[in-house]
């Protein structure tokens, strides 16, 4: 069958049912796409993938939803894409093996810019907080969203009022990489003051959502995208939550996940904090104050990346990371696809894992691909 097949059908499953829908992803895994999508036109489903898609299966505007978006010049990524962020999304299915409630991979994805999603998530962290945030989380989560930004680091949110906004647009002051993920079809703007915002991050990183062009944001559906602002970050950082904001669901995602779980402490006085103040006496998160405690809590080499930046001497990696090093040739670059060959660790690690190493000085990358750094030296190499 043809990819324009798989993706078509896929266009038409993430319309049909409102995600998270587990009884008809495990049919799609069970079939695939293409046999999933007919079956569920025809009917002729079981009666849990009946009771997530007889009330839309009759809307099949694939073909127009795939329009819809090309016009606006984003994309539908699938999971048979190379641009599929397999690594931060097996968190997901993970989860979802586990029955957590925050589990459960998307069928497809909308997109909207000119980054590829899954390079831009191969180093990344979110950073979320309050709507009704004050000018201390504001000021926070701009200098955050510039720090991280400026290290090479994807800045992951949710486009809303308030601390989201504010890391984002600290992120494309800095020039860098930054995702807002949508609780609505990437065709619109919403919050709509924040539609010049919106309109910007296409040229830095990604607008992302689950939802085909057309949907309206509804309160169920932040919540089910909280999921994948959780899952698409190695971290999630609260820069000022309320005890019933909605960013204490995200922590929570973030933490079943298995994702590392950060907190900015605020003036006591402050309700905007409480929720920050909540999980670090809870010991659900660490305490961080600055873009450094951030990049060091969130490196998985097992190395402190702060300080690997700022010495010429690193310690080595360990585990598949030792591997992937070990990998890379001394003088001219491999490609990614190289390498996974060569370490004998899986593909979606090794793109992950890549960024980290040029990180800690230990690999650069080259117009032929990657190769070892010569910037640093290391301990126990001779």
């Amino acid at each position: 069958m043809s990819d324009d097949e798989v993706r078509s059908a896929r266009a038409y499953l993430s319309r049909v049912a409102e995600p998270p829908a587990n009884a008809l992803s495990a049919l799609v895994a069970e079939v695939g796409p293409v046999r999933a999508a007919r079956l569920v036109r025809q009917g002729d489903v079981p009666g849990a993938v009946d009771s997530q898609t007889s009330a839309r299966r009759a809307e099949d505007k694939a073909e127009d939803d795939l329009a819809a978006v090309s016009g606006l010049g984003g994309r539908l990524v699938i999971p048979e894409d190379d641009e599929w962020p397999e690594w931060p999304l097996n968190a997901l299915a993970v989860a979802a093996a586990h029955g957590l409630r925050c589990g459960l991979e998307p069928l497809a994805l909308w997109v909207r810019g000119d980054g590829d999603l899954a390079k831009l998530t191969e180093r990344a962290v979110a950073v979320v907080g309050s709507r009704s945030a004050s000018g201390y989380g504001q000021h926070v989560a701009a200098e955050f969203g510039f720090g991280l930004a400026d290290a090479g680091v994807t800045v992951v949110s949710g486009a809303a009022y308030g601390i989201d906004g504010a890391a984002h647009r600290g992120a494309l002051t800095a020039g860098g990489p930054t995702i807002a993920v949508l609780a609505c079809g990437v065709d619109i703007a919403y919050p709509h003051g924040h539609k010049g915002l919106l309109e910007r991050i296409p040229h830095h990183g990604l607008i992302v959502s689950e939802y085909p062009p057309g949907h309206r944001p509804a309160r169920h559906r932040f919540l089910t995208r909280n999921r994948l602002i959780a899952a698409l970050g190695e971290g999630t950082v609260v820069v000022e939550a309320g005890k019933r904001s909605g960013a204490k669901n995200t922590a929570a995602s973030t933490a079943a996940l298995g994702r590392v779980l950060m907190a900015v402490p605020g003036p006591i006085t402050s309700a905007s904090s409480s929720g920050c103040h909540e999980l670090l006496r809870a010991g659900d998160a660490l305490a961080v104050s600055s873009v450094a405690e951030v990049i060091e809590s969130t490196g998985r080499l097992g190395v402190d990346l702060v300080e690997a930046t700022r010495n010429t001497e690193v310690e080595l990696p360990h585990g598949e990371a030792l591997r992937v090093f070990e990998a890379l040739p001394l003088s001219s670059g491999a490609s990614a696809e190289a390498v996974a060959v060569e370490s004998g660790v899986e593909l979606p690690r090794v793109r992950a894992l890549l960024p980290q190493l040029e990180l800690a000085l230990l690999a650069e990358r080259v117009e032929t691909g990657w190769k070892r750094s010569h910037e640093g030296s290391w301990r126990g190499d001779t």
